[in-house]
């Protein structure tokens, strides 16, 4: 029942910037209320500290997880079994790990019924269809698709749409993640067969939208600078200007081809 109340609806990542002006309690609970005034069926929390922030302010269902950097595992989405367990004491719904096939601290096994034995769900972050198949085989309530493209190599640039559909086919309860940046891509996502869709950077990382802005901003204005030879091939006459920054740089000269 606690999936059906976020079908086909928004889950908003509050997630700011590590070390960013927006790291800190106030302003993650500021993007909490503000995702659920807008329209968002779930959240998604990172860190104890914030959940507990986070969950006396809203009823909303929050996925939480806790994100770690360790010296002998790549593994980084709730590590340790000890990690599951604080966030469902702290108010999480549902517990998010990454369920990836590499090296780990804790087996997938034992992360789900830690969980489950918490009275909560599991979301499995995965990268591949493989890792689905082996999470759902475990137990898990649900899969994303959190971590395809950052386990190696160049990180795409849009969503993964094509693991939505494949994912789709093993369960009805995909949650599409990572790298969803407009409209359409959350619309394609539903249409290729997600439950829901949850949208991080683009809404509540100012950093990274305000850089994307400043980045086409700057390309369109440096596009704009460069002069443009302007011909115009008519049936007698040839005439060619130089353009530079909206003005007429060089005169208009042409020649009679008769």
């Amino acid at each position: 029942m606690l999936l059906e109340r976020f079908k086909h609806r928004l889950i908003v990542s509050c997630q700011p910037v590590t070390g960013g002006p927006m790291d800190n309690a106030e302003a993650v609970v500021g993007f909490a209320l503000a995702a659920e005034a807008g329209g968002a069926a779930a959240l998604r929390i990172e860190s104890i500290t914030y959940l507990k922030a986070v969950r006396p302010r809203t009823t909303l269902p929050i996925v939480g997880i806790i994100k770690r950097d360790l010296d002998n595992s790549p593994v980084r989405i709730t590590p340790f079994i000890a990690d599951a367990i604080g966030l469902c004491e702290a108010g999480a719904d549902i517990v998010a790990f990454d369920a990836t096939d590499r090296v780990r601290p804790a087996n997938i096994d034992d992360l789900v019924a830690a969980i489950h034995d918490n009275g909560k769900l599991a979301m499995a972050d995965c990268s591949s269809l493989g890792d689905a198949k082996a999470a759902l085989a475990a137990g898990v309530d649900c899969v994303g698709t959190t971590l395809s493209g950052y386990v190696g190599g160049p990180v795409p640039d849009g969503p993964d749409f094509a693991l939505i559909a494949a994912m789709r086919d093993l369960t009805p309860y995909v949650i599409a993640e990572g790298r969803i940046k407009s409209l359409d891509d959350a619309a394609e996502a539903l249409r290729r067969g997600a439950h829901s869709v949850v949208v991080g950077s683009a809404i509540t990382r100012t950093e990274h939208v305000t850089e994307w802005f400043a980045e086409i901003v700057k390309r369109t204005a440096g596009a704009a600078d460069k002069p443009v030879l302007a011909i115009d091939i008519g049936g007698t006459k040839i005439l060619a200007a130089l353009i530079s920054n909206g003005k007429v740089e060089a005169e208009p000269a042409g020649r009679d081809r008769s």
